[in-house]
């Protein structure tokens, strides 16, 4: 199963959305009206080889929260990923079995060449 996981209220992934040649087949996950679970969480986890390679450090909430100053565990980036939204990467696509995380420019050209 193809998926997306993304932010609806985010026009960055909004755009990237609109940019693809095709959703269809797509389950699309709005991770702030539909939490990830433990299990969604884990899955990507198995692909992209760790919890800290969907964690985001842009989020205004790792900063404000003083998580830049501390060393983090796989057990704390697994836990702050479930607590709230705004620490994924996103968007985050799951396709044919492979992962692609976030918005850069290389991720999304990956993604629109895995769909051709």
């Amino acid at each position: 199963m193809n998926k997306i996981y993304h932010l609806g209220t985010c026009d960055t992934c909004r755009k990237i959305i609109q940019s693809l040649p095709s959703t269809d087949g797509f389950v699309l996950q709005d991770i702030k009206t539909e939490p990830i679970t433990e299990k969604q969480l884990d899955e990507m986890k198995k692909l992209a080889g760790s919890y800290e390679a969907l964690f985001s450090r842009k989020a205004m909430l790792y900063k404000s929260l003083g998580l830049k100053d501390q060393n983090l565990t796989e057990a704390d980036y697994k836990k702050y990923l479930l607590e709230h939204y705004t620490f994924l990467s996103r968007p985050v696509f799951l396709i044919d079995g492979k992962i692609y995380i976030g918005n850069s420019k290389t991720n999304v050209a990956n993604v629109i060449a895995a769909l051709s």
